[in-house]
């Protein structure tokens, strides 16, 4: 997980935090529960806890949290952050 993320999840009131962490156990026991996602975002994963969303990529060797937030705006924040890690590669 990237430490900005797990930053993030530490910051988080304690019972959010508790739901969060419950929902990354679901995820390591079971990967393809989370929603599968479409168009720029079709590689990744969303998993609901409370009124947030843990956006995951599920390879074959690992599971990376990719981010962590609100619904409202979560899906237009890892597109941006998607397109920025491509620029970087290229």
């Amino acid at each position: 997980m990237p430490e900005e993320i797990a930053s993030l999840i530490r910051g988080m009131h304690p019972e959010l935090k508790k739901k969060i962490k419950a929902g990354l156990k679901a995820i390591m026991e079971a990967p393809h529960t989370g929603k599968i996602l479409r168009d720029e975002l079709a590689e990744l994963r969303s998993m609901r806890v409370s009124k947030l969303r843990i956006i995951y990529r599920v390879s074959k060797k690992e599971i990376e949290v990719v981010a962590v937030g609100p619904r409202i705006r979560i899906y237009d924040e890892t597109y941006r952050l998607l397109q920025k890690e491509k620029r970087k590669s290229t």
